[in-house]
């Protein structure tokens, strides 16, 4: 059939054409929410949605389980219901590991844990490296992975972008112990209650061999500052409690009950911080989250195939992962109150910063089917 005969064709039928465009445009909004509702996959070519944010605030506490956190009598309701209240909760998000360091290594770099991470790097060795597997996974064993391991803070700084690591009772910027040594930091002391294995930072040689180390990496009294204006804000803040603050200890060194009580104390002074700055009011998110689920809380559990490394292939579908933890989302682009069942862990924590930004994902963030942040925590619309 000639194209005139096409034509003709066409101006015969033309609700036979239109009703097939139609057709068309369903199928796709079938194919829309059956892939999750904007749920982006690490193998999609682009996100489906994205809010137009440029600030990310991510806060981290320590070991607890989903049920002490969130339930009806945890200790923590400034947590568990005041903020609960003004955002979204991931009912569903999980560790990787056990202990503390190979969480917060996955969350800015997409490594698996290692022998040495898993126990926390109670010496500061370097990252022994025999090989790399896919998704960008360096073989091997050690705590500090040599320069060219990348993490997010890396590409922050590629793209002309700006990211903090906050670290209360650091004090001196990018500190950690000599390599080789053996990590001080393990305990706290009175006065100082900062924890090196809390800072994933300080375990990339591509970070403490530059500059930016000690120019972003800094103590958390720069924070309040650095938010005055959009202008100063980091693209991306990482912000660590102290081993107090955190939830960590329980008691503290100082006197302090810890546990939720002291976390969600401290929430209740650094949050508003954060929401009554600038950059956040206009387009940031904040995410509260846990390292891990205490395997005394009886929530070890694994969700989204974690392994406990090296090297897992997806990472591990039988492996020990971290425990629901859950984690909270505020933002002007979530709506108050809400809830989401998606599984997430650390690595898609990892792979949503890097959709804000346009990035790459790193290591196991770019794990085929792992899901990331889509409509069903930006769920408050434009």
């Amino acid at each position: 059939m000639t194209r005139s005969q096409l034509a003709a064709v066409a101006r015969r039928r033309p609700l036979a054409v239109v009703l097939a465009a139609l057709a068309v445009l369903a199928l796709a909004a079938v194919v829309l929410v059956r892939g999750g509702l904007g749920q982006a996959k690490a193998d999609d070519a682009a996100p489906r949605y994205l809010p137009p944010s440029a600030h990310v605030f991510v806060i981290n506490l320590e070991n607890e389980g989903f049920d002490t956190t969130w339930g009806a009598n945890s200790a923590a309701p400034y947590l568990s219901q005041t903020l609960r209240a003004q955002g979204v909760l991931l009912n569903s998000y999980y560790g990787i590991g056990h202990n503390s360091l190979d969480n917060y290594i996955a969350e800015i770099s997409g490594q698996g844990p290692n022998s040495q991470t898993q126990g926390d790097c109670q010496v500061y060795s370097p990252f022994v490296q025999t090989g790399t597997v896919a998704p960008g996974q360096a073989v091997g064993s050690g705590c500090v992975y040599p320069t060219g391991v990348q993490t997010v803070a890396d590409q922050l700084t590629a793209a002309g972008k700006i990211w903090k690591g906050y670290m209360e009772d650091m004090g001196t910027p990018c500190r950690h112990p000599q390599l080789g040594a053996v990590d001080d930091t393990q305990k706290a002391k009175v006065g100082d209650q900062y924890a090196a294995r809390h800072n994933p930072f300080v375990y990339f040689a591509s970070i403490t061999g530059s500059p930016a180390c000690a120019a972003n990496d800094v103590d958390l009294s720069a924070m309040s500052g650095d938010l005055a204006s959009v202008a100063t804000t980091p693209s991306v803040s990482f912000i660590t409690p102290n081993l107090c603050h955190d939830g960590h200890d329980s008691p503290c060194v100082n006197g302090e009950p810890g546990g939720l009580v002291s976390a969600d104390a401290w929430l209740k002074q650094w949050v508003p911080v954060i929401t009554g700055s600038p950059a956040f009011q206009q387009d940031g998110i904040l995410v509260i989250t846990f390292d891990e689920a205490d395997v005394a809380s009886g929530d070890a559990s694994a969700c989204c195939g974690e392994g406990p490394g090296p090297n897992a292939p997806l990472p591990g579908l039988t492996g020990l992962g971290g425990g629901r933890v859950g984690a909270l989302v505020l933002s002007p682009f979530t709506a108050g109150g809400t809830w989401s069942t998606t599984s997430y862990n650390h690595y898609s924590l990892l792979a949503s910063i890097e959709d804000l930004y346009g990035l790459p994902h790193l290591g196991y963030a770019n794990t085929p089917g792992l899901n990331r942040f889509g409509l069903d925590v930006y769920n408050k619309g434009l």
